[in-house]
């Protein structure tokens, strides 16, 4: 006799799964029926690891398609267990967070000179005007320059009370807060610190700053892979990092270490993406045409090689090396390409810090424990 699939299904269907209160095909306990001849195999998945109710539910199969479809059938029932997926926890930042700060992204660099303060700046105000409270910390203690892109450079910021404790309260401007060691020191005064006094004054513009709420807090990284880079990350935990280079191979290279630094598993912080500043040259008279001076979606290219996101790319215009010296980022021009421009990376960003906070387990601040390199807090 040969045996049909369907009669064997709603044999089954008579059978209760234990534990359920549903039959063993609505619960998709059964998972596959295989027929030849007078010969079935089922194969079933359960929730139950106990050895009574995997007996059991062989002997109910065996006994119903024997009773109910053909009582000299030669069966065969596999049994697999299962343990019923546990909801995910909900990411949470480990480490010594800063109390009212939803995100903290990283912006890098593997070498100077590629744009990469510029677009923290331009991020910054285009979070400002989607509406996030956005925080930007210039943690480029060799070469700050957000007072100078904000126009804030005679600006100190004040001491308030919260808490009852001193703090200093940031520098606002553009809906954007900001610290930076650009406020402590001289214009002409070149900042001569070891590392572990830098460290210091990060710790305590981090820390001992009235931030208040945020969604999001940039972090202006100086380029490179050094000391400064690992004191953020000893600090507190990064929620991911966006990398800047321009196309060409010089800089790409660099940009790799950078992604490197972030991925290496002593760190191990997320890589949101990577952005491509100066992607081509557009002329003010010649709006339309694009010169690819430096090279041609390099660092598109580096993306996908890595297999990181591509977050988007930044034309060399000689307006937004002009509004960063004024002192009122490129990306507050209305109604211009460079507005879109940064508006779409922004937009990336965000998604990314979306996709990052639903999927990825949480990041954990780092300590550094030999000169070779660092490893992770354990909770």
């Amino acid at each position: 006799m040969k045996l049909e699939k369907s009669d064997i299904l709603k044999a089954l269907e008579t059978i209760t799964v234990a534990g359920e209160g549903k039959n063993m095909v609505e619960s998709g306990a059964v998972k596959n029926i295989i027929t030849f001849g007078d010969e079935v195999v089922v194969d079933l998945v359960l929730t139950t690891p106990a050895l009574h109710i995997r007996k059991r539910a062989e002997v109910d199969v065996m006994k119903v398609i024997h009773e109910k479809v053909y009582e000299k059938a030669k069966i065969k029932v596999n049994i697999k267990v299962e343990a019923p997926a546990t909801q995910p926890q909900k990411n949470e930042i480990k480490g010594k967070q800063i109390p009212g700060i939803t995100n903290i992204i990283a912006v890098a660099s593997g070498k100077g000179g590629v744009g990469k303060s510029t677009v923290t700046s331009n991020l910054a105000v285009t979070l400002a005007k989607m509406g996030f409270k956005v925080g930007l910390l210039d943690a480029d203690i060799y070469g700050p320059s957000a007072p100078i892109m904000f126009d804030v450079e005679r600006e100190r910021p004040l001491s308030v009370k919260e808490n009852g404790k001193s703090k200093m309260k940031p520098i606002e401007n553009y809906g954007v807060k900001i610290l930076s060691i650009g406020f402590f020191t001289q214009p002409n005064q070149a900042v001569v610190w070891r590392g572990p006094m830098a460290a210091k004054a990060l710790n305590q513009m981090i820390f001992d700053a009235a931030w208040g709420e945020l969604d999001f807090m940039l972090i202006d990284l100086p380029p490179g892979t050094g000391d400064i880079h690992l004191s953020i990350m000893q600090s507190l935990p990064i929620t991911g990092a966006v990398v800047v280079s321009t196309p060409q191979n010089v800089a790409l290279a660099d940009a790799r270490k950078g992604v490197a630094m972030f991925q290496q598993d002593s760190i191990n912080v997320p890589v949101l993406g990577i952005i491509e500043n100066m992607a081509y040259f557009t002329p003010e008279e010649l709006p339309n045409n694009k010169y690819y001076i430096f090279g041609k979606e390099g660092a598109k290219h580096l993306a996908e090689d890595l297999d990181i996101p591509f977050l988007g790319e930044i034309p060399l215009v000689q307006s937004i090396r002009e509004a960063g010296d004024a002192g009122r980022p490129a990306a507050l021009q209305t109604a211009t390409p460079i507005e879109k421009a940064f508006e779409e990376l922004t937009k990336n960003v965000v998604q990314e810090v979306v996709n990052r906070n639903d999927n990825l387990p949480p990041t954990e601040a780092i300590k550094i424990t030999t000169m070779a390199g660092c490893s992770a807090i354990k909770k």
